[in-house]
């Protein structure tokens, strides 16, 4: 298929041209929105902004560093280096770093990860059952990103389950102020709070930026809309590029409310509407404008492509689970016995984890090789986490979870009793656990064996926040993290804490490409999670954003491999051939036993469609079940209303003759049995 012109379109031109205006760029999808970013960033440029008064704000760590290379390849690595290109989260961290004493943050504050953040709730709420602290996480996360505090939350509680939060709330905000550490919530409630209440820094952030780009801005939610605001104030004109068409995470706080306020907060506003698609072919996006019509529109907008029309979209009833996933393999079989098609031009998407399962199956059975998009992080790894754990703690020796971690991991001498009683200590003078080790009357409150091992870890803390401070670049950090590894012995703890020494070694390769990854942002070999980019860094400067750049970053392995992905993790990529798998009623849209979809969530969903069907850029095969697992029982399969709503029995040849399918399942079968092992 044919790429994009080197040349801007009209629509596209006049959204890079529009400068000394707030700009609302409706992108639809695949129409080139990154494209307009950066040659945007290019005029601002020749208009004479300076590299480091233009801000570029995207959601992920991959956008980011995808946003800085195509910028670098137009206006040169001089000026892309000094650009402001970030996450809402990465920006968050600089604006704390720079003023959060005006708040009461210390500059060497932690970011707590998820499971940090657990530890602290089920202290908050003395619960040790994990299920109900992620309910206090997930209900207390939403409240931030609404802009409530404790006590407005507790005023908007509807029930007493949600009272409690509340209540666990204010609690857990009490820990993180004595820790000075904040969650990734904090890292836009924060600079929001700051800019509102302090007009001295309000005023130099606000002077700092001659022109805020923000990318996938239906993703935002109340508090960054806020953020954002407050940041451009009356004067600094800002470019908002998104769909309100792709706007699928309402359930973690993002509004599409958003993109209603602009014109109403923004009178002088101008609105631009990018419609030439360059990733699909003409069916696949008749299909797709197809379904977001039956949606309340916020902005007239309708794809289209140069592309031709391509073949038309399929749709496939399958008897099963199983029966869906092998006649997916056997058309990833005959689509790869052609030749010309990788395994990386594959994908298999559904609307819920679950369904990957028996994808997973059968395609192991068949020797193809594949991912998981949104599966285990390599970074949620326990060996990953216990080495995060003490470049956290150098950065900010208060971080209790962090101290808790690295004190007993390897084991040396410190027990759970030995850090009980250090916690007591610590309570009772309002001092962090690594303070309350060389406290001088640390003696009364432990015996002498146990104060020895603490004083020995907190040594041995300081010295390698020491040496750390001094490994600029890569090379210094590598050898100075294998040195650390092999004096306490952490291959020989991973040897110790499994019953296999193949687990184990494959355990230490894990540590070893952690520490290369870690040598390479010393390196200067960045991942957008700042705004520098190719200067070398010393450890400890990386290690103050190591939470940061770990849970927002993809690791962006280019593997030949197969795709299986959640629609929401789906959301940005692309693939030649799409599979989209379980479009059954109940399934996409989802709902939960006999729960009534509201208006809003029905639409949600909907969208959730029209973000699966526009992955596709040359075929897409949509299958539904004509019976279903629901738990343990069989349930009778309903394809789903989106289904119909694509109208695809409009279009000539969307469904099969019965003599054609007969023909094409002898072909699928006979490429299966034909095909070389794929891997050897």
């Amino acid at each position: 298929m044919a790429e994009a012109p080197d040349t801007l379109n009209p629509a596209q031109m006049a959204a890079v041209q529009q400068l000394d205006a707030p700009c609302l760029v409706l992108a639809g999808a695949g129409s080139g929105k990154t494209r307009v970013i950066v040659h945007k960033i290019a005029r601002l440029l020749q208009a004479g902004l300076e590299p480091r008064q233009i801000a570029a704000i995207t959601f992920t760590n991959k956008a980011a560093q995808e946003m800085r290379e195509r910028a670098k390849a137009l206006v040169g690595a001089r000026a892309a280096k000094d650009l402001a290109i970030s996450t809402f989260h990465s920006l968050g961290v600089r604006m704390l770093r720079s003023d959060g004493q005006r708040l009461g943050l210390k500059p060497q504050f932690s970011i707590l990860d998820s499971d940090d953040v657990l530890g602290v709730l089920r202290d908050a709420g003395g619960c040790s059952d994990n299920a109900q602290a992620r309910r206090w996480q997930w209900a207390i996360s939403l409240w931030k990103n609404q802009g409530l505090d404790a006590d407005a939350a507790e005023g908007a509680a509807a029930d007493e389950p949600q009272r409690a939060a509340a209540r666990v709330m204010r609690l857990y905000q009490e820990r993180l102020a004595a820790y000075q550490a904040v969650d990734f919530d904090d890292l836009i409630g924060l600079p929001l709070k700051l800019l509102q209440r302090d007009a001295e820094a309000r005023a130099q952030w606000q002077a700092r930026f001659g022109h805020v780009l923000v990318d996938e801005y239906q993703d935002t939610n109340a508090v960054q809309y806020e953020l954002l605001k407050v940041l451009v104030g009356a004067r600094t004109p800002f470019t908002a590029v998104g769909d309100d068409d792709q706007s699928i995470y309402g359930w973690r706080g993002a509004t599409i409310d958003n993109l209603k306020r602009l014109p109403e907060d923004f009178a002088r506003l101008k609105i631009i509407a990018l419609e030439q698609n360059y990733r699909s072919t003409g069916h696949i996006l008749r299909a797709a404008n197809a379904v977001i019509a039956k949606n309340p529109k916020l902005f007239e907008k309708k794809l289209w492509s140069a592309f031709g029309d391509g073949e038309p979209v399929r749709v496939i009833d399958c008897d099963g689970e199983e029966h869906e996933a092998e006649r997916a393999v056997a058309r990833i079989q005959t689509l790869r016995a052609g030749g010309a098609v990788r395994w990386r031009d594959l994908a298999v998407l559904y609307r819920a984890n679950h369904q990957a399962r028996v994808f997973e199956q059968k395609l192991r059975a068949a020797q193809i090789p594949y991912k998981v998009s949104g599966g285990q992080s390599f970074f949620d790894r326990a060996e990953i986490k216990d080495l995060c754990a003490w470049l956290r703690l150098l950065v900010n020796p208060d971080d209790d979870p962090a101290f808790l971690r690295a004190a007993t991991t390897p084991k040396r001498g410190i027990g759970h009793q030995t850090l009980a009683s250090l916690g007591e200590f610590a309570a009772r003078w309002k001092l962090s656990l690594f303070e309350a080790l060389f406290a001088p009357s640390l003696g009364m409150a432990l015996k002498g064996k146990a104060v020895d091992a603490l004083h020995a870890f907190g040594r041995e803390v300081n010295d390698l926040e020491h040496r750390a401070r001094h490994a600029q670049g890569g090379e210094a950090a590598r050898a100075l993290l294998l040195g650390w590894l092999k004096a306490i012995a952490y291959e020989q703890h991973l040897l110790d804490g499994e019953d296999s020494d193949k687990l184990a070694a494959a355990r230490w390769r894990n540590v070893l490409d952690f520490v290369d990854w870690i040598a390479k942002r010393c390196g200067g070999e960045g991942d957008g999670a700042s705004e520098g980019g190719d200067e070398p860094q010393t450890l400890l400067q990386v290690a103050q954003t190591i939470s940061l750049i770990i849970s927002l970053a993809e690791r962006g392995d280019e593997q030949d491999v197969v795709t299986l992905s959640t629609l929401h993790a789906a959301k940005g990529l692309e693939w030649p051939h799409v599979w989209l798998a379980g479009v059954n009623e109940g399934l996409l849209p989802f709902r939960s036993g006999d729960e009534e979809l509201s208006a809003e969530r029905l639409q949600e969903e909907r969208r959730l469609m029209y973000v699966g069907i526009t992955r596709a850029r040359q075929t897409l095969v949509v299958s539904s079940l004509r019976r279903r697992k629901r738990g343990r029982d069989y349930v009778a399969g309903v394809p789903s209303r989106f289904i119909a709503e694509m109208k695809l029995d409009e279009v000539a040849g969307a469904k099969e003759d019965p003599r054609e399918r007969l023909k094409r399942l002898r072909a699928e079968l006979a490429a299966k049995a034909t095909a070389a092992p794929p891997l050897g």
